[in-house]
């Protein structure tokens, strides 16, 4: 009974510390398992609250917690707002950042395209420590809680072919596990493995206690979009426009629908939806199950940006500079913005606010008050 009641408050303590909240977005899809869902209903016709300018241009995305927006820029500069839209302070990073932070425990987890990770106090910014791969960072960073042990690790994938696996409060690396090409996307942690695709066309699942590969499931070309986990299941796009259904822990590919534009976007998962958006400018929305194509949306720019599924809506942003409301069951434009400029980025959504960033620089805050 008692080895039972520990394992489930170690589950439970993963779920609550990975997932958001109703004023928390902690990382680039909401939590560890990268589904890129939010509790929260939408409004008819949110209304813009602020913007806020950055220095330069951005591919990052935004998180949220509690107060506060983080998100870095081109000219390498992380940056923490209120979200009331007022600056907090600014770190640089000394390279662009493409990546979404990860916020862990009062600290930021960043990484740049020199291939540095690093570690800043939430609060103030200041550099608690920075730890250097041999590529290039694209892709945001995840965390999982070692077995054994209340030890929160960093894990992080880098052009130098390798998803380190390092200790959140030393940057000390624990371990490395070196792929056959570059690692682009975000790894999904389901708290005993990360899931994730790279350059070498391959879908790799690791034990997160060995950094040894579990699985390698031949997938065909290159995998731009990070991997969303449901139970056993992977979803996921190729540059092939391949969308598939994985079972990682059997190394079965469960369904594969084809005909599709280059993914580099990461899908949102609910209870019976895949929804992603594809780089010739369509919105897929496919049934869990099966994989049936449900409804499709066509923007005038290419969607490289990730969905996020809120409440009956699917929330998405374009390069025609738009950012959309879909009705979730059938694809039908609920409200659209025009924000002027294309956008790479994912939304982050919290109670009474919705956060976008446009390629420009603009950081945009809609209040989502009824």
């Amino acid at each position: 009974m008692f080895r039972v009641y520990v394992t489930i408050v170690l589950i439970l303590s993963f779920i609550g510390l990975s997932a958001q909240t109703s004023t928390s977005w902690p990382s680039f899809r909401g939590n560890a398992s990268l589904s890129g869902v939010a509790n929260v209903q939408l409004p008819k016709a949110p209304k813009l609250s602020w913007t806020f300018k950055m220095d330069d241009g951005t591919k990052s995305s935004p998180i949220i917690n509690n107060g506060t927006v983080f998100i870095g820029s081109n000219s390498g500069n992380l940056y923490s707002i209120s979200t009331a839209g007022k600056l907090n302070w600014t770190y640089n990073t000394g390279n662009a950042i493409e990546a979404a932070p990860l916020f862990l425990d009062n600290t930021i987890f960043i990484g740049s395209l020199e291939g540095n990770l690093f570690a800043l106090n939430a609060k103030t910014g200041e550099k608690i420590w920075k730890y250097a791969t041999e590529g290039q960072i694209s892709g945001p960073s995840n965390y999982f809680i070692a077995a054994g042990s209340k030890e929160k690790k960093i894990i992080t994938g880098s052009y130098d072919y390798s998803l380190h696996c390092v200790d959140a409060k030393t940057g000390k690396v624990s371990w490395k596990y070196t792929s056959d090409n570059y690692i682009n996307s975000s790894p999904a942690s389901s708290g005993k493995v990360s899931v994730f695709g790279g350059c070498d066309g391959l879908l790799h699942v690791v034990d997160l206690n060995t950094g040894k590969a579990k699985h390698k499931i031949e997938i065909g070309t290159y995998i731009a979009s990070s991997a969303a986990l449901a139970g056993n299941l992977a979803f996921f796009g190729n540059y092939d426009g391949e969308f598939f259904c994985v079972d990682y822990s059997l190394k079965k590919i469960v369904w594969k629908q084809s005909g599709g534009g280059s993914f580099v976007a990461s899908p949102a998962v609910s209870d019976n939806k895949i929804v992603i958006g594809s780089e010739n400018r369509t919105i897929y929305c496919f049934n869990k199950s099966d994989g049936k194509i449900l409804w499709k949306y066509k923007t005038l720019g290419k969607v490289t940006g990730s969905p996020v599924i809120s409440g009956k809506n699917v929330v998405i942003a374009s390069g025609d500079g738009r950012i959309y409301f879909l009705d979730l069951q059938t694809g039908v434009q609920n409200w659209m913005y025009e924000m002027g400029s294309p956008s790479s980025s994912t939304p982050a959504i919290i109670q009474d606010l919705l956060v976008i960033a446009a390629e420009d620089g603009r950081l945009f805050g809609f209040s989502l008050k009824n």
